[in-house]
């Protein structure tokens, strides 16, 4: 039998399935309630990203992006260990996070869950860098806030069958 998310696009890209996905993960993994922010602004010296890839059905990315602070807030939450740099641990840790976010997401939608597989984090460190994805079928970014963490996370779409 042959699936179509096409006809699904309106439950695919719900906005609300993106919060519900960083409700689920944060409160479960972190202990946390995060709250919308209108945008993060990141300006501090280091920003790191995690993104993970979709394929089957919908292929595309989860990004999740944080300055440098954050994502120190962020691993030490998720690991019960304290962070004064952005090490090995904290990378596997925002991965793990995007990880698990693309999962909680993609868990959304039953035809999408069963047919799209997840790629392994790639993790970016640095400062003023974009990803860009061109003619994206759909996108979905909100950002959140969680003490004094800041973090965005993007749904990016460039396929759908």
């Amino acid at each position: 039998m042959t699936h179509s998310l096409r006809n699904n696009l309106n439950l695919v890209a719900d906005p609300q399935n993106l919060d519900q996905s960083v409700d689920e993960v944060f409160n479960m993994m972190l202990g946390v309630a995060c709250m919308p922010e209108a945008e993060v602004a990141v300006h501090e010296d280091e920003t790191i990203t995690s993104v993970v890839g979709f394929g089957g059905l919908l292929s595309g990315a989860c990004v999740f992006r944080s300055g440098g602070l954050g994502a120190l807030t962020i691993a030490a939450r998720l690991t019960g260990m304290e962070f004064t740099e952005i090490d090995d641990t904290v990378k596997d840790a925002i991965g793990e996070i995007c990880n698990m976010l693309a999962g909680a997401w993609k868990s959304k939608v039953p035809e999408l869950s069963a047919n799209c597989g997840l790629s392994i984090p790639a993790v970016i460190t640095g400062r003023n860098y974009e990803i860009h994805v061109q003619a994206p079928e759909f996108r979905l970014h909100h950002a959140y806030r969680f003490e004094d963490a800041l973090f965005d996370v993007t749904i990016i779409c460039d396929g759908l069958q």
